[in-house]
């Protein structure tokens, strides 16, 4: 290849090159924005939604009101994913946890021989035992009720599942620990002591002193300017004679 050809392409790169400067120059300069107009459309500001009324939470229903409406049946069928770690007739050996017969009413890490956590171990030794309301603790977050157990269980959220399960565990006993005496609603309980109130309150009242009316009478006074009638001696008869 002589020079010249050489020059050749060398003048045709320069010339591509400064023909793409020249285009983007002029598209510059044609489609250069205009500052400081401000925005060429104003969007609206999206509107915030005023937030409604706090919802209020349901009261919290009360243990021994969700055990007066439980069903051991539903709780048989609710401890099946429980029959992994633990079994529930009289004299059954354990398993990972406990045999769960007669556990109502009993004190914590009651089976000997059992090697149970250290929390439920000092348990034990502080007296507590197993009650419903315990029991109720224990479900819904076993961790939270005794840290550091062994159980991996992550626990029971509907409150209602729970009273079934611990309806069915107080058949597991030969003599069942009896469920709490439900407790009266409060609109009840006030409505109680206010008719309690009102028959124990008497509202006497003291007889109205009697009006004393006066006996007296005003003596009564002529009328002025009333005339009053005189009487005069009759005249002696005719024919009479004085004695001389």
């Amino acid at each position: 290849m002589d020079s010249f050809e050489l020059n050749k392409i060398i003048g045709a790169v320069l010339g591509t090159l400064l023909f793409i400067m020249g285009v983007g120059f002029v598209a510059e300069a044609i489609y250069h924005p205009i500052e400081d107009r401000g925005p060429g459309y104003a969007l609206p500001e999206p509107e915030v939604a005023e937030g409604g009324a706090p919802v209020e939470e349901a009261p919290e229903v009360p243990l021994s009101a969700l055990l007066a409406n439980a069903s051991a049946e539903n709780g048989a069928s609710a401890v099946r994913k429980c029959q992994s770690c633990h079994t529930f007739g009289e004299g059954e050996g354990n398993k990972q946890g406990p045999n769960l017969y007669g556990i109502v009413g009993n004190a914590q890490a009651h089976l000997e021989g059992f090697a149970y956590s250290d929390i439920l171990t000092q348990h034990h030794n502080e007296g507590l035992t197993w009650t419903y309301e315990n029991l109720d603790a224990f479900l819904t977050n076993p961790k939270g009720y005794a840290p550091g157990t062994k159980m991996g269980f992550a626990g029971v959220r509907s409150p209602e599942e729970r009273a079934d399960i611990l309806a069915y565990l107080q058949t597991l006993s030969a003599s069942p620990v009896p469920f709490p005496e439900p407790e009266a609603a409060p609109a009840e309980e006030a409505a109680g002591e206010e008719e309690a109130a009102g028959e124990a309150e008497t509202v006497t009242t003291a007889p109205e002193s009697a009006v004393e009316t006066p006996t007296e009478t005003r003596d009564e006074t002529p009328v002025e300017g009333t005339p009053v009638q005189e009487t005069t001696p009759a005249a002696p008869e005719s024919g009479t004679t004085s004695a001389q």
